[in-house]
């Protein structure tokens, strides 16, 4: 049983954000000051992935571990309430991200997945393996 109103849980889930979320933004400022440039969001691209490196033809989503179902993941929880909906709507939710990720792919792009915990815990090391996998692309 839902906790909340439906008018409640309706404005809830209108204030969750699709782009420009915290995650996105703290990855975006740290790698803006290791000097590397990217373009947002670019729609001619499968799944219009976070940050998008044409240089090396390299393309970033950030993850929410909930939307996006990090495995293993204590942020990745299943809600007790419509269970049948919420399953449905994960599973399609994984399935768009693996084809998004592989028509990447076989047009020859590499693909990096950040997960918002690992954001959250240590910030510093994702830079470090995102400009580090970069850098193996000069």
């Amino acid at each position: 049983m839902d906790m909340l109103s439906k008018e409640h849980r309706n404005w809830n889930m209108s204030q969750i954000k699709s782009k420009d979320t915290q995650p996105e933004l703290l990855l975006r400022s740290m790698l803006h000051r290791t000097g590397s440039r990217y373009k947002l969001h670019v729609k001619t691209l499968p799944g219009k992935p976070d940050l998008v490196f044409p240089r090396y033809r390299s393309a970033i989503f950030v993850n929410g571990c909930f939307w996006h179902r990090h495995n293993g993941c204590q942020f990745a929880y299943m809600p007790k309430s419509r269970e049948a909906f919420w399953e449905d709507k994960f599973e399609k939710t994984i399935a768009r991200d693996k084809r998004n990720e592989q028509e990447l792919r076989n047009s020859g792009w590499a693909v990096i997945t950040v997960w918002e915990c690992e954001l959250k815990r240590a910030p510093n090391k994702v830079i470090d393996q995102v400009t580090e996998y970069l850098q193996g692309y000069h």
